[in-house]
């Protein structure tokens, strides 16, 4: 939405610096907190996915606390992904916005992954492979699951002091009570 509401860098680099480091906050947070509230699996993977921005730091706080909550809260997060096309297209009318529209490709490669899970599992459960027996789809689950463990690594070496300093006390208070809110 920054280019269609023509966000200048300071304003971009507020809005990340603060929703990094509540995500980093989040990853080691959620788990101990779903488990002190005691949240079940739905309802945990729910809230991290409604709470926490990020997708790879809604999967990697869900990860921590069960497969089942991981299950969840990537499909509530990846669904409320997708409502980045028709907001930021509302948002680009109502401002009257001559800023470029750009679509997140992620998208796209999850509609097709949703295909894929769907349709073909008992296709590509025929496809046995050599290695301890498992499937194409598993295979491919298992490097999805490492890939986002990498992800988030890279994510967090990306946080810095002189990030943290550039966002200000102001907005990152007001994020995070937004946040606990």
């Amino acid at each position: 939405i920054a280019p269609v509401i023509k966000a200048n860098d300071e304003q971009i680099s507020v809005s990340l610096g603060t929703v990094f480091i509540l995500n980093s906050i989040a990853l080691f947070l959620f788990p101990v907190l779903g488990h002190y509230l005691g949240l079940n699996d739905q309802q945990f993977g729910t809230w991290c996915a409604i709470a926490i921005h990020d997708t790879s730091s809604v999967v990697g706080a869900a990860s921590k606390f069960s497969e089942k909550a991981l299950q969840v809260a990537t499909t509530i997060k990846l669904e409320r992904a997708l409502w980045i096309i028709p907001i930021t297209l509302a948002t680009a009318y109502f401002q009257h916005s001559t800023g470029k529209v750009k679509i997140p490709y992620f998208i796209f490669y999850f509609i097709i992954a949703i295909v894929i899970s769907t349709y073909l599992p008992n296709y590509l459960s025929v496809l046995k492979n050599n290695i301890e027996g498992y499937t194409l789809f598993q295979w491919a689950y298992i490097f999805g699951k490492k890939g986002l463990v990498v992800t988030l690594f890279l994510i967090g070496s990306g946080l810095s002091l002189d990030t943290i300093r550039k966002v200000g006390w102001r907005p990152i208070l007001q994020g995070v009570l937004l946040w606990i809110l």
